[in-house]
């Protein structure tokens, strides 16, 4: 069976709750595969992030030359990028292959409070790239980053889908009974996903679910398509959620081989 290649360009969370872990883990649970381009390497446990050393601007590129040289990408996906210099690289990307889908998740902010992206790759991501993406996927306290002056979530899905893209703006981290997701597009209604909230915080959460819509833009299904299906695996994923550390729960991207593995080899 031929999977579509998924490019991921994203940071490095050595306790394989976030970043390429979950990338990998979602896009092969979708069945793609996953080509993986570091932007930053983080020290970082199950509750947050403590340090983080960028990859070289230019090494960022040569990685990712020597991947499109030798393989046919279906979709991109990016989560933390690193510097201003590797999201002209991402946008250099986009303008070479403008048909190929792009899932952008401005990661900023850590779940547990630990900032990943200073404010100037966030202004570079909202002013340089967003305009290439298929879609992006911002929290809602991302969103509020990425458009200060605006008064309401509903504005700064207007302002970020002014970009010519779809936002999905996810709304785990807000206070409703249940967790609401709103999907804008430039002179659409405003479309809502709402699905249970479940108790705790759950670490890689974003990135499971932009990798799942990166992986079904991969497939070639439509993006309303890719965005439902998406979502319901991400729901999945949270609600089989397990502890690896003293922190938050790790989406349980695997789930679909759980109680399999666990029945042990038939005699």
């Amino acid at each position: 069976m031929k999977r579509p290649n998924v490019l991921v360009l994203a940071g490095h969370d050595p306790s394989g709750g976030a970043g390429l872990q979950a990338d990998i883990e979602s896009i092969a649970a979708n069945s793609g595969h996953a080509a993986t381009v570091t932007t930053l390497l983080t020290r970082q446990d199950t509750a947050n992030v403590h340090d983080a050393m960028p990859v070289d601007d230019a090494f960022f590129s040569a990685c990712i030359d020597t991947l499109c040289q030798d393989m046919d990408l279906a979709a991109a996906k990016t989560g933390v990028v690193a510097s201003a210099g590797q999201v002209e690289r991402i946008v250099a990307l986009s303008r070479a292959l403008p048909d190929l889908p792009l899932v952008v998740d401005p990661v900023l902010v850590a779940a547990g409070g630990g900032r990943l992206a200073e404010d100037a790759v966030g202004v570079a991501l909202r002013d340089q790239l967003f305009q290439h993406a298929r879609v992006i996927t911002p929290n809602a306290v991302e969103a509020r980053r990425l458009c200060p002056d605006a008064s309401s979530i509903d504005d700064c899905g207007a302002v970020l889908a002014a970009y010519g893209c779809a936002v999905l703006i996810t709304g785990g981290d807000e206070d409703d009974r249940t967790v609401v997701n709103r999907l804008y597009r430039d002179g659409a209604p405003v479309k809502r996903f709402e699905w249970p909230r479940l108790p705790g915080i759950f670490h890689g959460s974003g990135c499971t679910l932009a990798s799942a819509i990166a992986a079904r833009l991969a497939l070639d299904e439509p993006l309303d398509d890719a965005l439902q299906n998406a979502q319901q695996f991400t729901a999945n994923a949270l609600a089989s959620a397990f502890k690896a550390g003293g922190g938050q729960a790790i989406p349980n991207r695997l789930y679909a081989l759980a109680d399999r593995s666990l029945q042990g080899p038939e005699r």
